[in-house]
């Protein structure tokens, strides 16, 4: 699936949030996500009695259960402002690290912090940003009054747990909008261009939450106030002219966001990927109608598994493991489904015109 984020205010801003790639129908850009309720909060009515004390306490229940989740993770949500547009971010530790999308900081080395319970703009700089995943931290000079979110485990999530995604659409500081895990394990990819860095996300969390610009890298959490994901992408209709497709967004899960983060603040950058490579630099080959119909390797790093299988600069990449891969992008998603050190089946059709099928020894990822 193709997506592109959205992070900035502006009216050209806006219509780049709206821009991406298509799969099914369907393309996607910056957003937010949602998760689970307690046990002990009860969200069934009762058909047509507005007036039943069952209703009146399913609704009573859940709405104290969303001002507790609010008053303890929104002081941990800040608005990220560059001088391109904004964003959002999660405070990370006591440090002064904030947790944010890639797409978010873009090019810039400096910014202002500013709280969702307010205060004056703090200056904050970037730590490292990881495009490839789509994730950054930076991190504010002052320090003073900064809460930490508490990050949950996304590996216990459930389709169908409440969530709630906090953060700055639009520019309005401290919004929350509510929703459901729609999905769970999805692979989507952003293409790239002005402020998207072509990212591919995997085990992205699908959410029914309101995602809209200025969301991105803020918080999606569940009930119990744990973070378990960063919403990073949102839907949009093609077929509706580009409009939002309500209720389908996408979120990094909170386990990706905390490898990375702790690498970045451990190294200074993100040192495994834990993502298989080929090895190759490619890019996408298309025929006399403008129709892409596979990739076309550019370069073959000395030593991958790619050099190692034969693969060479001319080749085209049709598949992998039987999986078409037309274009970048759909290469991309299908090696994020792998692992490093595993094997694949790839098929090539070389330059002569002939169509090999070649096993290779899949790679780590570069960070970089």
């Amino acid at each position: 699936m193709a997506t592109t984020p959205g992070n900035r205010t502006t009216g050209r801003a806006l219509r780049h949030a709206l821009c991406a790639g298509m799969a099914g129908g369907l393309v996607v850009l910056s957003g937010c996500g949602l998760t689970g309720a307690p046990a002990s909060t009860s969200t069934a009515t009762t058909r047509g009695g507005g007036d039943s004390p069952s209703a009146n306490t399913a609704v009573i229940t859940e709405e104290q259960a969303y001002e507790r989740v609010i008053a303890q993770v929104l002081p941990s949500i800040v608005q990220i402002t560059t001088s391109k547009g904004l964003g959002s971010g999660i405070v990370y530790d006591t440090q002064g690290h904030i947790v944010t999308n890639a797409h978010v900081v873009g090019k810039s080395k400096t910014f202002e912090v500013t709280l969702a319970t307010g205060g004056k703009p703090r200056k904050a700089d970037l730590v490292a940003s990881y495009p490839l995943g789509d994730l950054a931290v930076i991190r504010v000079a002052d320090r003073n009054g900064l809460t930490p979110a508490n990050f949950g485990d996304s590996g216990r999530l459930k389709v169908g747990q409440i969530v709630l995604a906090m953060g700055n659409p639009l520019g309005l500081s401290g919004s929350v909008t509510n929703g459901i895990i729609s999905a769970l394990g999805r692979t989507v990819t952003e293409p790239q261009g002005e402020g998207s860095p072509g990212a591919t996300i995997t085990n992205a969390i699908q959410t029914s939450a309101s995602i809209n610009p200025g969301n991105s890298g803020g918080a999606l959490t569940n009930l119990h106030g744990e973070v378990i994901g960063v919403p990073t992408l949102a839907a949009i209709n093609p077929d509706l002219g580009g409009g939002a497709a309500p209720g389908i967004g996408f979120a990094i899960p909170s386990s990706t966001a905390k490898d990375v983060a702790e690498q970045i603040i451990r190294y200074g950058k993100v040192t495994n990927t834990r993502r298989a490579a080929l090895g190759v630099r490619v890019n996408t080959v298309v025929d006399a109608d403008g129709r892409p119909v596979g990739v076309g390797v550019a370069h073959v790093d000395a030593g991958s598994g790619a050099a190692h299988a034969g693969i060479k600069p001319g080749d085209i990449i049709t598949s992998v493991n039987g999986k078409p891969t037309p274009t970048a992008a759909s290469l991309s998603e299908v090696l994020a489904g792998l692992r490093p050190g595993t094997q694949a089946k790839v098929g090539v059709l070389h330059p002569n015109g002939k169509t090999t099928t070649v096993t290779v020894t899949l790679g780590t990822l570069s960070g970089t």
